[in-house]
């Protein structure tokens, strides 16, 4: 039998390779073949903002997978722009090309009609909240686990 804690974590990864394959499937139907899941996912964490690749790892827009090669790929499809910084050579900055733009709208239309499909589902808007400060706290737990480090080679190697 799984602890609650348990069950999260599994919740948690299989809710999210669930929802990359809606993602898979919505691009399928679109005849969107240039694409992958996570990238469109990326994209749309991109949003109307200009960032650098640094800046999608550190806010987390990336989901396990190579920020640099997805972003690479982006931009040989034409769904980004990038370009260096005029003020740091070293410094690279991506934003949605019209391509990326169009992308972005069929998915933020896609959130919405899966909003308007919640209504006759029991997960309502304040289940929903209720969830989303369950998992910020986790995820403030995990944040200060980071500095604890209580696994060692020896405890592994027992």
């Amino acid at each position: 039998m799984l602890t609650p804690y348990h069950e999260t974590i599994t919740l948690i990864e299989r809710l999210h390779r669930q929802f990359l394959e809606v993602l898979k499937v919505e691009l399928e139907r679109g005849g969107l073949h240039d694409i992958n899941n996570v990238q469109s996912l990326i994209l749309y964490n991109i949003g109307e903002d200009e960032m650098t690749v640094g800046e999608l790892t550190a806010r987390g827009y990336y989901l396990g997978s190579n920020v640099s090669y997805n972003v690479k790929k982006m931009v040989e499809n034409e769904y980004l722009v990038q370009e260096r910084s005029i003020h740091d050579k070293r410094s690279v900055r991506v934003r949605l090309s019209e391509k990326g733009k169009n992308l972005y709208k069929s998915l933020s239309s896609l959130y919405e009609q899966h909003i308007a499909n919640l209504d006759d589902t029991p997960v309502n808007t304040e289940c929903l909240q209720e969830l989303n400060k369950g998992l910020k706290d986790l995820e403030r737990f995990w944040e200060r686990q980071m500095g604890v480090g209580t696994l060692t080679t020896q405890t592994v190697n027992s």
